[in-house]
């Protein structure tokens, strides 16, 4: 969505009790990523719907880790299944043993239902499948809920890198100042041509100074265009990077230098934030 700045973090739920089904709550929670995945913590019997959300989350989510917690509980009868099939084998083998070995001893009810795979507890649990309909408005609910989050959180981000890229444009400014000022003090102590054109053809920021301008005016753009920007703003900042590391190494003024320094590490806690935008 275009002028909204969107964060990877965030968290979102939303509960509800449907009618034959019983209480469903649905968590969602999303952390930074490269790309796009989903991770579903689903009761057994909705495993089969794994595509539909997974299809539902990236209709709406382009970057980030989503984990999906799913949880049906208060109408579902619960009951006891027995294993009449496999206690019947059971007890063909147990009495060719006993007939074999000639053993005396009776098979209690209490010994048979011990034996493994024979009683287990089960619940009447919907298929999934035939439950989308009645779980797809909660599950919706709960990840609008994310999305807030995440819009929130990535108004708030967006606001910082404004101010922080701001920063650093008077910053740039500063130096284009100082340099031209430095300049004419170190022209005063040299009195030879050739070695004052070697200066000003060695001293000489405007390139520097020019891309660095020029990506931090991108990099406003792209926040104030919104979306999915962050592997654009990331990949800006490393070109913001660069251009401050050269600032800072060609420079022959101490004060430009300190401030080239300073500018580098404003840029290396914008990247850090930008981390987080998707």
């Amino acid at each position: 969505m275009k002028n909204i700045i969107n964060s990877m973090t965030g968290f979102g739920c939303y509960e509800a009790e449907v009618s034959s089904i019983g209480r469903i709550s649905v968590e969602l929670r999303c952390t930074n990523h490269k790309f796009s995945e989903s991770v579903f913590h689903l009761p057994e019997g909705l495993l089969s719907l794994e595509d539909k959300l997974k299809k539902e989350i990236e209709g709406r989510i382009k970057r980030g880790r989503i984990y999906c917690a799913i949880n049906i509980k208060g109408q579902l009868a619960q009951g006891i299944f027995v294993n009449r099939k496999l206690l019947k084998n059971y007890l063909h083998e147990l009495n060719s043993v006993k007939k074999e070995f000639k053993i005396n001893d009776g098979l209690s009810l209490d010994s048979l239902i011990r034996l493994p795979g024979i009683l287990s507890l089960k619940e009447d649990k919907p298929i999934g499948e035939h439950i989308w309909e009645q779980l797809k408005p909660v599950f919706l609910q709960a990840l609008t809920s994310l999305l807030i989050a995440r819009q929130k959180e990535g108004r708030a981000l967006a606001g910082l890198l404004k101010k922080r890229s701001t920063l650093l444009k008077k910053g740039l400014v500063f130096i284009k100042r100082r340099f031209v000022v430095a300049v004419k003090n170190r022209l005063k102590k040299i009195e030879v041509e050739e070695e004052r054109l070697a200066f000003l053809k060695g001293a000489d920021i405007a390139e520097e100074t020019d891309r660095l301008y020029f990506h931090i005016n991108n990099f406003q753009h792209k926040i104030a265009q919104g979306g999915a920007v962050g592997k654009e703003l990331d990949f800006i900042t490393q070109e913001m990077q660069r251009e401050a590391n050269t600032l800072a190494a060609k420079s022959f003024d101490l004060i430009i230098s300190g401030r080239a320094v300073e500018m580098k590490s404003q840029i290396e806690k914008i990247r850090e934030q930008v981390q987080n935008i998707e």
